[in-house]
C-alpha cells in the first residue's frame, strides 16, 4: 500500500500503474469518457484531479483508495 501525502506522488504511482498495465493515455482516457490530452493534463498537473475522478482513474487502473488515521510522525533521536 503507497501512502500519498502530494498530488505529485499520485501522479507518479498512477502514471506507473498505467504503464505496467500496458496502457496508453487514449486506452485510459477512452474508459473515463475524456480526451487523451484532458488525461496527459491530469498526469502532469495532479492538483487539477478532482475527488471523483481519482475514484474513477483508480478504478480504471485497478487500484482502490482507503482513508486511514494517520500515525504520528516519531521523533528522531538527538544527533
Amino acid at each position: 500500500m503507497s501512502r500519498l501525502y502530494s498530488p505529485q506522488q499520485a501522479a507518479e504511482l498512477l502514471v506507473g500503474r498505467r504503464k505496467a498495465l500496458g496502457l496508453s493515455q487514449a486506452e485510459v482516457a477512452a474508459r473515463l469518457g475524456i480526451s487523451q490530452n484532458r488525461l496527459s493534463e491530469l498526469e502532469t498537473r495532479p492538483e487539477r484531479l478532482t475527488f471523483d475522478r481519482l475514484l474513477a482513474l483508480a478504478g480504471v487502473l485497478g487500484l482502490e483508495l482507503a482513508l486511514g488515521e494517520r500515525k504520528p510522525v516519531e521523533a528522531e533521536g538527538e544527533w
